[in-house]
């Protein structure tokens, strides 16, 4: 059963259609493996064992009679436990709303089902998605599977462990300041940020309206293709959504890269970098060179603030969303969580204003960019993974600094323009901990991320490897 889960997402829907792997078998296998192996990895913080053996025993019986449930059909997926779930208790990793059983699904969770998928669990996170560890005080500590004396990244580190510790074959995440993109990298998963608006927040519990988003985390680019067909599109429940037709996500998968051009801003993309990440990066790149692709030096004056701002949109707005039970349940918060959200209050709306005016500019200034390249390419964060309980990361010999704004050097640019990022894994280590890169595209162009990951994908292994669980 065990060499079920290592099949792809992909590889394992088509064995499903083909009536030779049967849902029940995929999801006894998964249950099986999370049951021996979460008690150190905690990533789930809720296992739907019955639930999904039954929708197992369904999808076989219907598959049997020759009924097609969708491109998922059969396949365990994890959901990121602040996406809600019909009748199943969403925690968003909160002590506050511990007891909240939604009475409808979110759409993405509602386009899933649609597709055939069956929900395994919902998986531990940051509290409240604010936070890159995924040190969660109320449901423990999510740990590395690579090594699981090392955190996982966050906030989306539940769903970035179940997959790459192969508990279920795909699982959804959110992003708002890296959140999808920082444990995929650290854990060697796939994980896509897509454009803002591209796939619907609706039922999603949010943190920082402007810059959410839904997003699939899995070990191939292909399986990531197909899971984020399933879920993107114009969702008229979400104010934030966008009016506007998606692509056929597999149909050029197999493009390649020849004639690409990717840009890269001297100055920022290859500075501050623990060693091993600037060599598997540069690597990477002189990688897609061989695959035919153009290196193109992008000036992009403006990139260096883009921390600052990140931070003040990302501090103000959630607290704008938890300011009553900051006042009313204090006490409920961690530590963590609830000093950032006192932190939010005390910014001036001149603050957050012009934290906003940077964002146009910054984005403006990449959109005038993608006149003269494709996809920019540079690491997804600028360190491996550290140990569990650190605060501070130290990345230039001798000289440590604060996690939470060190984590967000690269994925800030992505979440502040709303452009598509997509992490893909390129490289370990020496200690054999994952080190990943972000491909950012244009507005809508999560093909050319696809194509492009894809491409890289087929002539590396890096995905291929997996933790040895103990």
């Amino acid at each position: 059963m065990s060499e079920l889960l290592e099949l792809g997402l992909a590889e394992a829907a088509r064995l499903v259609r083909a009536r030779k792997v049967s849902p029940v078998e995929l999801v006894e296998a998964s249950l099986a493996r999370i049951r021996a192996h979460d008690g150190v990895l905690r990533s789930f913080i809720t296992v739907f064992e019955e639930q999904a053996m039954q929708v197992a025993r369904a999808a076989e019986l219907l598959s049997g009679a020759g009924h097609e449930l969708g491109p998922l059909q059969g396949i365990p997926l994890a959901l990121k436990d602040n996406v809600a779930v019909r009748g199943s208790r969403t925690t968003a990793g909160s002590k506050i709303l511990a007891d909240w059983v939604p009475e409808a699904d979110a759409t993405v969770t509602t386009r899933l089902r649609q597709a055939g998928a069956i929900f395994i669990g919902k998986t531990n996170m940051h509290e409240f998605a604010w936070g890159g560890t995924s040190a969660n005080p109320h449901y423990g500590a999510v740990r590395n599977p690579w090594d699981p004396a090392r955190f996982p990244a966050g906030s989306s580190g539940g769903s970035a462990v179940a997959v790459a510790a192969r508990f279920c074959f795909g699982a959804i995440g959110t992003d708002t300041g890296g959140s999808i993109r920082l444990p995929s990298a650290i854990n060697g998963i796939v994980g896509l940020r897509p454009t803002y608006g591209r796939v619907s927040n609706h039922g999603v519990v949010p943190l920082a309206w402007s810059m959410d988003t839904v997003g699939p985390m899995t070990r191939t680019v292909e399986d990531c293709a197909l899971m984020f067909g399933a879920i993107a599109g114009f969702d008229p429940k979400d104010a934030g959504s966008a009016q506007r037709a998606c692509d056929d996500y597999l149909q050029d998968l197999g493009g390649g890269c020849r004639g690409l051009r990717i840009g890269i801003v001297p100055g920022y993309f290859f500075e501050h970098l623990q060693a091993p990440v600037h060599d598997a990066v540069k690597e990477a790149l002189a990688g897609f060179v061989d695959l035919g692709a153009e290196l193109v030096d992008i000036d992009i004056r403006n990139i260096h603030g883009n921390i600052s701002a990140q931070l003040t949109i990302e501090s103000a707005e959630p607290s704008t969303y938890h300011q009553r039970n900051l006042r009313e349940r204090p006490e409920d918060y961690g530590d963590d969580v609830r000093t950032l959200l006192e932190v939010g209050e005390l910014l001036l709306a001149t603050q957050y204003l012009q934290a906003q005016r940077y964002r146009a500019l910054l984005r403006a200034e990449f959109l005038e960019a993608f006149k003269r390249v494709d996809v920019f390419v540079c690491p997804s964060l600028p360190f491996v993974a550290t140990r569990i309980g650190e605060t501070r990361v130290e990345i230039e010999p001798g000289q440590e600094e604060d996690m939470l704004s060190a984590i967000m050097q690269f994925t800030g640019v992505a979440s502040l323009t709303g452009l598509p990022s997509l992490n893909v894994p390129c490289g370990f280590d020496p200690d054999g901990l994952p080190i990943g890169m972000q491909i950012i595209g244009r507005p809508f162009a999560e093909a050319t991320l696809l194509r492009v990951g894809h491409a890289f994908q087929q002539a590396t292994h890096f995905h291929k490897r997996a933790p040895v669980l103990r």
